[in-house]
């Protein structure tokens, strides 16, 4: 992939969610909600400050991350889907 975000921004390829219950119905696309987990796939530099320095940000590439349901702007980079946010539409990052 060829894009870098800006500022304070985040590219974020969402996560597949469960396709059964824990009972193991099977849940239909139509039924499913988007997953609000991801990975960060690309992120700016960072946003400036008043001073105008640039203060780095908290995530990275490779971190899974817990975002909002409705966080980020949907687009199609290479055919594939991603999405495209601020660092504080993040509410966290998923330790291992």
């Amino acid at each position: 992939m060829k894009f870098r975000p800006l500022h304070d921004r985040v590219v974020v390829k969402r996560l597949e969610s469960d396709q059964k219950t824990k009972g193991g119905i099977i849940i239909p696309d139509t039924a499913k909600e988007k997953p609000q987990e991801g990975e960060i796939i690309a992120a700016g530099p960072g946003a400036r400050d008043e001073s105008g320095k640039i203060v780095a940000l908290d995530v990275k590439a490779g971190d899974r991350i817990l975002f909002g349901k409705w966080s980020g702007t949907e687009v199609k980079i290479d055919g594939e889907e991603f999405l495209i946010m601020k660092e504080s539409d993040i509410m966290g990052i998923i330790e291992k």
